[in-house]
């Protein structure tokens, strides 16, 4: 089975800088060239299912790269992206202060503690783990192709469990870029990552 594991398109915050989080803002028309040009991309692939993200901006993005093909898109809460709690809304370069206490976020994951009504980094871990397992895992045997779209933190949360990283490695290779696309395979046992 391979599994595509895509970062929503632009928004009006990313093109502004601001901290999303659990906030529901749309993609911009950047966003929906993009989603639409990856949707074009990848007309002849043939998918499942795509599971989004139930924030706008995921959902959207999904549903350009449908296009005009009859694939459900099923949306799930473990899927939306991590939550910043009070500091939602906030430019990136607030929360990266030398001061800041969330300053650790990218550079060093381990040592990041959420603001007020914020998730963890784990707690991100647990719920993707969960998704995957109870989700994805059991339908390989009689699924080709399945498709997330979702959000940047929360699409390392998958990839933290598929790869073997641990919190200090949670980003891996870095932030996908919006409407990026990583591709996985699973044999019953274990994920591995296609280089594409």
């Amino acid at each position: 089975m391979e599994l595509y594991v895509v970062r929503h398109g632009e928004t009006v915050w990313n093109a502004a800088g601001k901290l999303q989080g659990t906030a529901d803002v749309e993609l911009n028309s950047q966003g929906r060239e993009l989603a639409g040009k990856l949707g074009m991309e990848l007309e002849d692939v043939f998918f499942d299912r795509i599971y989004s993200s139930p924030l706008i901006r995921a959902y959207e993005t999904a549903c350009l790269i449908r296009g005009h093909r009859n694939i459900p898109i099923i949306r799930d809460e473990r899927l939306r992206e991590i939550s910043f709690g009070d500091m939602e809304g906030i430019h990136y370069t607030e929360w990266m202060k030398e001061d800041s206490p969330y300053r650790f976020f990218f550079t060093e994951p381990e040592k990041y503690i959420p603001p007020a009504h914020g998730e963890t980094l784990a707690q991100v871990c647990v719920r993707t783990r969960e998704f995957l397992q109870e989700v994805i895992e059991p339908s390989y045997a009689d699924t080709q192709r399945v498709m997330i779209v979702a959000h940047g933190a929360l699409n390392k949360g998958l990839m933290c469990y598929m790869e073997g990283n641990d919190q200090a490695h949670y980003w891996g290779e870095g932030l996908q870029r919006n409407c990026e696309a990583s591709v996985f395979t699973f044999d019953g046992m274990r994920w591995m990552k296609e280089h594409t």
